[in-house]
């Protein structure tokens, strides 16, 4: 993408961050119950402007479906610059056969050999994101 703005962060569109959401595959869900948070390596895939992982029985599904509200952050960093994008919303654990049907043909695979069944979708209210020129830091005095 380029830009003649060389401030050493600026704040992408919303387009941009789904560009982004789409070019990416891994990131971090962060949940909290009981006031407590948690965050979790998810691969993911961005569709239809949901965002969607696989997983399996345990801590993580339990506490999204105790709580729904999540945030999602996914980020890239290379030689110049950096960017992160952070989605918030709700999830929900696809539970009809056709969902779960047609999102088995969606290039979605875990990263890891095990055996992960249960499809979980996104639906963000918010998308933000941000884009940082690196480079050194400026004379402090």
């Amino acid at each position: 993408m380029e830009t003649n703005d060389l401030s050493p962060v600026r704040n992408l569109t919303e387009e941009e961050c789904w560009d982004l959401l789409i070019s990416s595959s891994f990131g971090r869900l962060a949940l909290s119950i009981a006031g407590e948070p948690d965050i979790y390596p998810v691969n993911f895939i961005a569709v239809d402007k949901t965002l969607l992982f696989r997983t399996a029985e345990g801590t993580k599904l339990l506490e999204l479906t105790v709580n729904n509200r999540v945030a999602f952050e996914t980020d890239g960093i290379g030689r110049d610059e950096a960017w992160s994008v952070v989605a918030r919303g709700q999830a929900r654990v696809l539970d009809t056969q056709a969902e779960i049907e047609a999102a088995d043909q969606l290039p979605l695979r875990p990263l890891v050999p095990t055996l992960k069944y249960i499809y979980v979708e996104i639906t963000p209210t918010t998308v933000s994101g941000r884009r940082f020129n690196l480079g050194p830091e400026p004379d402090r005095y």
